[in-house]
């Protein structure tokens, strides 16, 4: 298995940002068996119930509530888990643009998901970043 990078001057340099097309949105679920496991983005279980990332018609069709609308960038380099300063980076850029952002760190890549309204924005700062 390929060991992801931990250097962070290389990560910030060979990132490359990709915007996945459409909405998305975080609803929280007390029942897991209503929702189709392959229309998941992202499961995380709390105290409260679980919550889950998924596409906005998705949850449209299901009726679900949810409060923030997303877009969805995949940083594209094959990030260490152990990496240190590399979420502090990206978060920083985009916040000094007023840009907030929710990450989500998996195996390979980090994704981040920003309010529908930043993506183009936060791709544009996102590009700068990583030169």
């Amino acid at each position: 298995m390929q060991q992801g990078e931990t250097n962070l001057d290389k990560l910030l340099s060979t990132t490359k940002p990709k915007h996945n097309t459409g909405d998305f949105v975080f609803c929280t679920i007390d029942d897991l068996s209503k929702i189709n496991f392959t229309d998941i983005i992202s499961i995380f279980k709390e105290e409260e119930g679980f919550t889950i990332i998924l596409a906005k018609q998705t949850a449209d069709k299901l009726k679900l509530n949810y409060s923030f609308i997303a877009g969805w960038i995949t940083l594209t380099a094959h990030s260490s888990l152990q990496a240190v300063g590399f979420t502090a980076a990206f978060s920083k850029a985009l916040s000094e643009n007023g840009i907030g952002c929710n990450v989500v760190s998996a195996f390979y890549h980090d994704h981040l998901f920003v309010e529908s309204k930043d993506i183009n924005k936060a791709m544009e700062i996102l590009n700068k970043l990583s030169g």
